[in-house]
C-alpha cells in the first residue's frame, strides 16, 4: 500500500508542488515551521534516507539543491536550512527551510497557520524562482 508522500506525488493526494522531475518531487510543507518550508522526496518510497542506492540519493541531493536556490530566490532569507528527520512518515524526505537564524529550523515550535492563498502565493513565486 503505497504511503502518503508517493500518494502525493501520484497526484492522488493534493498538494502545493514545487518542482518534479521522473525521479523526485518537491511541495510545500502543510505544517509549515517557517515560510517556503518545501519537502523534497524520490518518487520511490524508501523509508530511510540511507538506504537510497548511491545514484538515487546524489540525484535527490542535486534535486534539492535546485529546489533550495529558487526557494532562497523567492523567499527572503539568509539561507536555507537543510534538515532530514525521518521518523514521522516512513518515506525518505528533506525539509528545506527559508532562515533568518537557526531558530527557524525548530521543530518544536508551533507550526505556522496558513490560508490557502498564502500557501498559493508562496507556491507561485517559489515555482516562478524555479522555473526562471
Amino acid at each position: 500500500m503505497a504511503g502518503i508522500f508517493s500518494k502525493i506525488a501520484s497526484g492522488e493526494i493534493p498538494s502545493y508542488k514545487i518542482a518534479e522531475d521522473e525521479n523526485f518531487y518537491a511541495f510545500l510543507d502543510i505544517a509549515p515551521v517557517a515560510k517556503g518550508h518545501t519537502l523534497v522526496i524520490p518518487k520511490k518510497e524508501i523509508d530511510y534516507l540511507f538506504d537510497i542506492d548511491d545514484e538515487l540519493y546524489i540525484g535527490l541531493q542535486l534535486f534539492a539543491k535546485k529546489v533550495a536556490i529558487a526557494l532562497k530566490k523567492a523567499i527572503p532569507c539568509q539561507k536555507v536550512g537543510v534538515v532530514v528527520l525521518g521518523l514521522e512518515v516512513p518515506h525518505a524526505h528533506i525539509h528545506l527551510l527559508p532562515m533568518q537564524s537557526e531558530q527557524d529550523v525548530n521543530f518544536a515550535k508551533p507550526k505556522l497557520q496558513l490560508s490557502k492563498e498564502e500557501f498559493c502565493e508562496i507556491q507561485n513565486k517559489i515555482v516562478k524562482a524555479f522555473n526562471s
